[in-house]
């Protein structure tokens, strides 16, 4: 089993800025998401990582390769962001002025992705790091991130929702005495 896993969530985009939901639109970093993704490149190089697995997605791709892993990492689909459908460029301001009580960690996406879903993608990855030695770095996104933190340490998804992650933040996932612990959350490069 991987010994350690180093979640890291992509740089800043312009819905990123603006607080809405982005899952599948496949949106650019910006300037200053670039200049922080950059910034990743010093404290990660030293991890000597066995595996690098990024989301396809061009945000985290782009974060991954300025950080100083484009040339080996490995693709995987099942690290993208949740689904949000009908909620896909919404703000959750938007979204409660419909559905007030609405938490993507409890209630989903319509037209998207479930909670259940979101879970078994997740255990999917934790099984396939189960796999893998050594160091593991996993560019991906901010909901999805927190949903595999959470069944990391096995519990359900709707506790991710106590997670906040900034964009270009770094996490780390590992073992105590055998048992699965976050023993980083939310850390961040100089800015």
């Amino acid at each position: 089993m991987a010994t350690q896993i180093m979640l890291i969530r992509h740089g800043e985009t312009e819905w990123s800025i603006t607080g809405q939901h982005t899952g599948r639109t496949d949106l650019p970093l910006t300037a200053n998401g670039e200049r922080l993704a950059s910034l990743l490149r010093e404290p990660l190089k030293a991890k000597g990582f066995s595996h690098v697995l990024t989301s396809p997605l061009k945000r985290a791709h782009r974060t991954c390769e300025l950080a100083g892993f484009g040339g080996v990492a490995q693709i995987d689909p099942l690290l993208q962001e949740w689904d949000y459908g009908a909620y896909e460029g919404l703000t959750t301001k938007e979204i409660r002025a419909q559905h007030p009580q609405w938490n993507v960690f409890q209630d989903g996406a319509p037209r998207g992705e479930s909670v259940e879903q979101i879970s078994e993608r997740a255990d999917q990855i934790i099984a396939s790091l189960r796999e893998l030695e050594g160091t593991v770095a996993i560019f991906s996104h901010g909901h999805f991130l927190r949903a595999l933190a959470v069944r990391w340490i096995g519990l359900p998804i709707i506790h991710g929702r106590h997670f906040s992650l900034e964009t270009g933040a770094m996490c780390i996932l590992g073992h105590e005495n055998a048992t699965p612990v976050v023993s980083l959350w939310n850390g961040v490069a100089l800015r």
